[in-house]
């Protein structure tokens, strides 16, 4: 149910979390009763004082809002709140696939946390965040580097801040679930049987982490961007050259188009420098039609181990 009494307390993306709303997918939090960093409400007066077009994001004093076909409306405010009007009769699964990808992607950026879109794993004492556009397959890939004994902190939105003293950046892990398709699943001998789908991506599912979640934050140690191409044949691995690393990291921001209309530029400018310069940035590139997965993490681990990246896989 969407609206309780009951205030339900998680943590997700290194916050304290109080909602109205179940949230299944997110991890309770241990400290139950303390002051929350994020608030997830249920009301129904943005219905019908917010007129905009369907997925029209308006940014304005600290707030940002967006109406979502068969959802809602949804506001995000000062990094702090959640507020989610439902339409009657609105899917559940379908609100709060909004509530925990956009909304929280847009609370990173109000609180000043760098949010990437992609899967970061931890690998050798430090988190590796694979990103690419949707489809290119970021969490196919996840799964395939799970699979040799890596373990994930995100899957799509991956929360990145810098240490206050060292400056080093650190990824917050987020919560124990990744989303895979049908043929992904297939491919690494896996059934989907037993899973939820996401709503409106009925070959897409939901999968709950249990053995594989690195539940703790880990320095980020490096970026591997993952393209794919219709030629037959091959993968490829090459460093991002310096003229590179900003264009990449912008475009792998996760809402990157909200940035400008948030008056975040500056601050969006500073932090992916302090990355691009701290950071291994490689360029990963596979066919289309093959399933390469497997190899694509072979790949992954042996560069970061053979390249000094880290001390060990």
């Amino acid at each position: 149910m969407l609206d309780t009494k009951v205030k339900l307390q998680y943590k997700a993306f290194g916050l304290s979390v109080q909602s109205d709303m179940i949230l299944p997918e997110l991890s309770a939090c241990e400290e139950a009763g303390t002051a929350a960093d994020v608030t997830v409400k249920v009301d129904s007066f943005l219905k019908n004082g917010f007129d905009a077009k369907p997925y029209d994001f308006i940014a304005e004093d600290h707030m940002v809002t967006v109406k979502m076909p068969d959802a809602g409306v949804f506001r995000v405010q000062d990094g702090d709140k959640i507020i989610v009007s439902p339409y009657a009769g609105a899917d559940e699964d379908l609100i709060r696939l909004y509530v925990l990808g956009t909304c929280f992607g847009i609370v990173l950026l109000q609180r000043g946390i760098y949010p990437l879109h992609g899967s970061a794993l931890a690998i050798g004492g430090k988190a590796y965040a694979v990103v690419g556009q949707s489809g290119a397959g970021k969490s196919t890939l996840a799964s395939a580097l799970m699979a040799k004994g890596c373990r994930l902190l995100s899957d799509d939105v991956i929360a990145v801040s810098f240490d206050p003293n060292t400056g080093e950046p650190i990824v917050a892990p987020s919560y124990p679930q990744q989303k895979l398709w049908q043929n992904s699943l297939e491919a690494m001998g896996r059934s989907h049987e037993s899973l939820r789908s996401i709503f409106g991506r009925e070959s897409k599912y939901c999968v709950p982490l249990t053995e594989g979640f690195h539940a703790a934050p880990l320095p980020l140690g490096g970026v591997f961007e993952l393209t794919k191409t219709a030629e037959q044949g091959g993968i490829s691995l090459k460093p991002a050259g310096k003229l590179e690393r900003l264009p990449l990291l912008f475009q792998h921001t996760y809402r990157y188009q909200l940035i400008e209309r948030m008056n975040l530029m500056k601050w969006h400018f500073e932090q992916s420098a302090a990355l691009a310069s701290r950071l291994a940035i490689y360029r990963l590139n596979r066919g289309e039609s093959e399933f390469t997965a497997p190899q694509l993490a072979d790949l992954i681990l042996n560069t970061i181990s053979t390249e000094g990246i880290v001390h060990g896989t």
